[in-house]
C-alpha cells in the first residue's frame, strides 16, 4: 500500500515532561516519536503530529485527513487536581449533611500519622448548602424538594463566581428525581455552569465516596471540557475527519463528550494506556500473566494482569480525594531516574521521593542541577551512555554527576564515587521491588509466577535487578517501551460501565430483578456508546457484582460468567464460589457457609475492535555481532565488567544476547545483567530469562 493511499490510527500520550506519539498505518507498520510537551498541551499535540507527518513522509493536513482513529491519553484532569486549579465548585446536598466531604470516614488515610494535617477543601464550608429535601432508604420521598431554596442557593454561587456545581442528595442513587430537578433549576437561572450529579457519577450506596467523587467531577470537568473542545477544534480545522477518543482510567476508551462530562473517569487515562498496551503485547507473545512496571523521570507505575485482565480497584484516592470510579489499580512511589539521592538527620542514605525533574534535572544534564540522582548513578556506573541519551539527541556530562554523588554522597559516607553509585542502585531498586510487593505478595499474587513488563524511559535498566529479587524468571522489554502509553491508545477498546446498588443476599437471590436491573443498565450503556462511527465493533457485555460477607464493610468485586442473556441459578452458584476464593486470596480466609451480601451491579459493555496486526520482522541468526558496536566499563559490583554495547536498532529477531551487555535505543538503554540473556523477537521485544541467583523476598 502506498502512501498516498494508507490510511492511520494515532495514539497520543500527554506526559509532564513528554508527548509520545504512535501512529499505525494499515498494513500493521508501527512509527513513533516524542515532542516536548507544552503549558498548553493542545499545543504539544499539535506539534507532535507535525512531527509525525515528517516521519511519514507526508503533510499534517494529509496526516489527519487519512486518520481514522486518534485516541488521546491526557493528564488534564489529573493536573487540575493536583495543583489545585480546577473551577470554583459550590455543593447542594440534603440539609444537614454538607460537612459529609469533612468528616470522611471518621479517619484519615494514613492512620499512623497524627499531624497529617486535613485535605485541601476543593468546596469551603461556605460554599456548601444544604436544601431541605429527604428521600427515604427505598428511594421514597420524605420530604419534598424545596425549590425555592434550590433558586437561593444557585443566586449566591453565581453572586460567588461559581463555576461549577456539586449536587448529592442521599439516596439519589436509588430515585434521581430530586438531583435533575436541581439540574433543571440550575439550567433556568445560571445555564453557564458546569453540573455533576451524583446520580449520573457514581449511583451507589456510601455518600462520603458519592459525595467525594461527584466533587472530583465538578472540579476537574470544566477545564478538560474546554481543552477536549479546544483540541477538537483545532484538529478539524486540519481536515481531521476520524473518530476522536480519550483514554478512561478504567483502560477503555470513550467518546469526547462524555470524557468531558466526567472528567473524573479520566484521572488516570496517562498511565492506563501503558497497562492496557501490555496487556495486548502479553496477549500477541503469549504470556498471560503480567506485572508492568513503568520508570520515568519522577515515578515508577506497577499494575498487575492476570490472565490478560488488568487489576481493577474503587478505592482510589488522588491527592488525597476518594474517586470510587473504576480504576486500573497501579500503584506508584516516588522512584524515577529524576530521584534524588541524599542522606537524612541519622546519617542513612535515602534516594527519592523528591525529583530533580527536567529542570534542572539530573547533575549531568548541565542544566545547572547538583544534587546526584539515579540518572547520575547510571551514568556513572556505565550504564547509561553520555553520548547516546534519547538516542544522541541530548549529551550527557559524566563529570558533573561524579562530582555531584562525591560531595553529596561519597564524602560524607567515606566511601568512593562508584559505591556511593552501586549504593544508591540498590536502593532505589529495593524501593521498586517493594513496590512490586505491595501488588502481589500483599494482595495474594506470587510474583514468581508472572513475568516482569518493564516500559518508560528508565525501566529496563532496573528490572533484571528486581526480577532477581523477586524470583521472576522472565523479563519483557517492549519494543516501543518509551511510547507504551501511546501504543496503548491505539490497542484500547471503546467501553462504558453502569453501576446500581443492589441489595439482596445468598440466601434470596432475586434473579428476575436482577436480571431485569442489568437489561436497564445494558439499554443505558448502548445509549452512550453509540455504534463507535467508523469503527468496526463487536459488542460484548460483562457483567459484575460486589459481594462480602454478612456483617462485613468492603465488598469483592466479582465476574458473573455467563454465555446467554439471562443469568441463572448456576451461573449465581459458580459467581458464589469464585467470591469464596477470591476472598481467601486477598483475606486468607473463606467461609463457605456464610451467608453472602449483594450491594452493587457492574455492567461494562465493551466495544471490541477489530484485532490490530503489526508487522512483523523475519527471524535472522542468533549471532547478534553484526549489532556490536562497542565494549566499555560497567559496574554491576565493586569490580567492573568489560560490557558489550549493542545498537538496538540493528538487533534482529532471533539474536541472543548474552549478559553482562547493554542494548541502547531510542528512548531507552536495556541493561542485560550478568547471568541473564535476551532474546529479540519478531516484533522487537527483547525477552529477557533472568538466572536466579538468590531466593525472591
Amino acid at each position: 500500500m502506498t502512501t498516498e493511499t494508507n490510511n492511520w490510527m494515532l495514539g497520543i500520550d500527554v506526559g509532564g515532561t513528554f508527548t509520545d506519539l504512535t501512529a499505525l498505518d494499515s498494513n500493521g507498520a508501527l512509527t513513533a516519536t516524542k515532542t516536548p510537551s507544552t503549558p498548553d498541551p493542545s499545543d504539544g499535540v499539535i506539534q507532535g503530529i507535525e512531527k509525525m507527518a515528517g516521519l511519514l513522509n507526508v503533510s499534517t493536513t494529509q496526516l489527519l485527513e487519512r486518520c481514522t482513529l486518534l485516541v488521546h491519553g491526557t493528564t488534564v484532569a489529573t493536573n487540575t487536581i493536583l495543583e489545585y486549579n480546577g473551577a470554583k465548585v459550590g455543593l447542594i446536598t440534603t440539609e444537614g449533611f454538607r460537612d459529609e466531604i469533612e468528616f470522611r470516614r471518621g479517619y484519615k488515610e494514613s492512620v499512623f500519622s497524627p499531624r497529617l494535617p486535613a485535605p485541601y477543601p476543593i468546596v469551603p464550608r461556605r460554599l456548601r448548602i444544604g436544601v431541605p429535601e429527604r428521600l427515604g432508604s427505598q428511594g421514597e420521598t420524605v420530604t419534598p424538594l424545596d425549590e425555592n431554596a434550590v433558586r437561593e442557593a444557585i443566586r449566591f454561587f453565581k453572586a460567588e463566581q461559581v463555576e461549577a456545581v456539586a449536587v448529592c442528595f442521599l439516596f439519589s442513587f436509588l430515585n434521581p428525581a430530586h438531583e435533575r430537578r436541581v439540574k433543571e433549576i440550575i439550567g433556568e437561572e445560571a445555564p453557564e455552569m458546569f453540573v455533576s450529579l451524583s446520580c449520573e457519577v457514581l449511583p451507589q450506596i456510601r455518600e462520603f465516596e458519592r459525595v467525594s467523587t461527584t466533587i472530583v467531577n465538578a472540579y476537574t470537568a470544566p477545564s478538560m471540557k474546554h481543552y477536549l473542545e479546544r483540541l477538537e477544534s483545532r484538529l478539524r480545522e486540519q481536515r481531521f475527519a476520524g473518530e476522536l477518543f480519550v483514554m478512561q482510567s478504567s483502560g477503555g476508551v470513550q467518546n469526547i463528550v462524555q470524557s468531558g462530562q466526567l472528567a473524573a473517569s479520566c484521572l488516570l487515562s496517562g498511565p492506563a494506556g501503558g497497562v492496557t498496551a501490555a496487556a495486548f503485547i502479553g496477549e500477541r507473545i503469549g504470556y498471560k500473566d503480567l506485572i508492568t512496571v513503568d520508570m520515568g523521570g519522577t515515578s515508577y507505575d506497577v499494575s498487575v494482569i492476570e490472565q490478560l485482565q488488568p487489576t481493577l480497584t474503587t478505592e482510589s484516592w488522588i491527592s488525597r480525594f476518594r474517586v470510587a470510579l473504576p480504576m486500573l489499580d497501579i500503584h506508584t512511589v516516588g522512584a524515577g531516574g529524576g530521584s534524588i539521592a541524599w542522606i537524612d538527620s541519622g546519617g542513612l542514605l535515602q534516594v527519592g521521593p523528591r525529583s530533580a525533574g527536567s529542570t534542572p534535572g539530573p547533575a549531568c544534564y548541565g542544566r545547572g542541577g547538583t544534587e546526584p540522582t539515579v540518572t547520575d548513578a547510571n551514568v556513572v556506573l556505565g550504564y547509561i551512555n553520555p553520548d547516546h541519551f534519547l538516542g544522541g539527541e541530548m549529551k550527557l556530562d559524566r563529570s558533573l554527576s561524579e562530582q555531584a554523588i562525591r560531595r553529596a554522597i561519597a564524602e560524607p559516607l567515606g566511601i568512593s564515587v562508584i559505591e556511593a553509585a552501586l549504593a544508591i542502585s540498590e536502593i532505589v531498586n529495593n524501593n521498586m521491588s517493594n513496590a512490586i510487593r505491595f501488588v502481589t505478595t500483599q494482595r495474594g499474587y506470587d510474583p514468581r509466577r508472572f513475568a516482569l513488563l518493564a516500559a518508560g524511559g528508565a525501566g529496563a535498566l532496573h528490572a533484571g535487578r528486581q526480577a532477581e529479587d523477586l524470583g521472576i524468571d522472565t523479563v519483557i522489554v517492549p519494543g516501543f517501551a518509551p511510547v507504551l502509553c501511546a501504543l496503548g491508545d491505539v490497542a484500547a477498546n471503546l467501553k462504558v460501565t453502569e453501576l446500581r446498588t443492589f441489595y439482596g443476599s445468598s440466601a434470596n437471590l432475586k434473579l428476575d430483578e436482577i436480571n431485569s436491573l442489568f437489561d436497564r443498565m445494558e439499554q443505558s450503556a448502548r445509549e452512550k456508546l453509540g455504534d463507535g462511527g467508523r469503527l468496526k465493533l463487536n459488542m460484548e457485555v460483562r457483567k459484575f457484582v460486589d459481594m462480602r460477607y454478612a456483617g462485613e464493610v468492603h465488598e469483592v468485586t466479582v465476574p458473573i460468567r455467563t454465555r446467554t442473556r439471562k443469568i441463572t441459578d448456576l451461573n449465581m452458584e459458580a459467581t458464589i464460589a469464585t467470591f469464596h476464593d477470591l476472598h481467601e486470596r486477598l483475606y486468607a480466609h473463606k467461609d463457605t457457609k456464610q451467608e453472602i451480601e449483594i450491594l452493587n451491579l457492574r455492567l461494562d459493555l465493551v466495544g471490541v475492535r477489530d484485532r490490530i496486526h503489526l508487522q512483523e520482522a523475519p527471524f535472522g541468526e542468533e549471532d547478534p555481532s553484526a549489532a556490536l558496536v562497542s565494549k566499555r566499563q560497567a559496574y554491576f559490583g565493586p569490580v567492573p565488567d568489560e560490557t558489550s554495547i549493542y545498537d538496538g536498532a540493528k538487533l534482529v529477531p532471533g539474536n541472543l544476547v548474552v549478559g553482562p551487555a547493554i542494548i541502547e535505543q531510542w528512548g531507552t538503554t536495556i541493561v542485560v545483567y550478568p547471568g541473564h540473556e535476551a532474546l529479540i523477537d519478531a516484533n522487537g521485544n527483547c525477552i529477557i530469562e533472568v538466572r536466579q541467583g538468590r531466593e525472591a523476598v
